[in-house]
């Protein structure tokens, strides 16, 4: 076993949070459209803290950021949709994360419950609230997933601080 120089990490603070936010961006996520019925219609919500929980019963989880502007209401909903964009659905992201976040240019579909359904995705799973958890800044949700739709493509990755494809290694 090789011993670890002295210098080799850090405990993470409030005066190296950069760096904390640096070393987990080393960790490559895949890229979701978290769509919800809002007050005043469908709402989206750009996510990276997708993961699967449970195979049965059949669990996914995401995390909002408590500082967001639109997390009160991604926090209450009881119906959601979870959306793992393609490699070609970038200008998604910059729609929904940097822009007015409506639908009225975004090809969709609506369910019983008013949840927006993208009609191009990756893979779409619709959930109904299982559970919430405190998690520091981040709230995390809990979908039990009640129907899924998928199909073949490059996943959007997210990785360092930018978006990208996913490049498998040859065997």
């Amino acid at each position: 076993m090789h011993k670890l120089p002295s210098d080799a990490g850090f405990i993470p603070s409030t005066e190296n949070l950069r760096a904390f936010r640096n070393a987990l961006g080393s960790f490559a996520t895949g890229v979701t459209l978290v769509t919800i019925a809002g007050p005043e219609g469908p709402m989206g919500f750009v996510a990276n803290s997708f993961s699967s929980l449970s195979i049965d019963p059949p669990l996914v989880m995401w995390a909002p950021a408590k500082s967001a502007h639109r997390f009160p209401y991604y926090a209450k909903a009881k119906h959601f949709a979870i959306h793992v964009l393609g490699a070609d659905q970038g200008a998604l992201v910059n729609h929904f994360h940097r822009g007015s976040g409506s639908f009225d240019t975004v090809a969709h579909g609506l369910t019983a419950e008013g949840v927006p359904l993208l009609t191009q995705a990756l893979a779409r799973f619709e959930c109904v609230q299982y559970a919430v958890h405190e998690g520091g800044d981040h709230l995390i949700v809990v979908g039990e997933v009640t129907r899924i739709a998928a199909q073949d493509g490059a996943p959007l990755v997210f990785a360092k601080g930018q978006f990208g494809q996913f490049a498998p290694h040859a065997r």
